[in-house]
């Protein structure tokens, strides 16, 4: 480390800074899941954005409805869809696999063991899923 001291009146101080190449995080398999994970929630605003628009649309009338439903169709959207939801998948999982770090369970005493935390918290998200859809999905 380089020595630090006060500049006086009028000195020109430099700190070197060693570059740090773009795709850094490459080189680590811990860093590029973190980026990936990172990365994921750029789909779930774009998500959300279709969402809003949806409801700018309904709000507009049957026919802006309509077309609105029928741009949806197309190849590209329904393309975004699918990296969409495999991107909320990644992104809820590696979250549910992080839970054990941020809370501390006990049971009698004694500390839960992460898996079973991690297994409790998947389980809890299919079960509330699989309710959601067949609320959703039921006609």
């Amino acid at each position: 480390m380089g020595e630090r001291r006060a500049a006086a009146v009028g000195e020109i101080v430099t700190t070197y800074r060693r570059p740090v190449p773009l795709l850094w995080w490459l080189g680590t398999p811990a860093y590029v899941r973190f980026v990936i994970r990172e990365l994921t929630c750029v789909f779930i605003a774009a998500y959300v954005v279709l969402l809003l628009i949806l409801i700018v649309r309904i709000a507009a009338g049957s026919a802006a409805y309509e077309a609105y439903l029928q741009w949806l169709r197309s190849p590209a959207l329904v393309g975004f869809h699918v990296v969409a939801l495999a991107a909320a998948v990644y992104h809820t999982l590696t979250w549910l696999r992080l839970a054990p770090l941020a809370v501390v369970v006990r049971v009698r005493g004694r500390r839960v063991p992460p898996p079973a935390i991690i297994a409790g918290n998947i389980a809890a998200w299919i079960v509330i899923s699989a309710v959601l859809g067949w609320v959703l999905l039921r006609r």
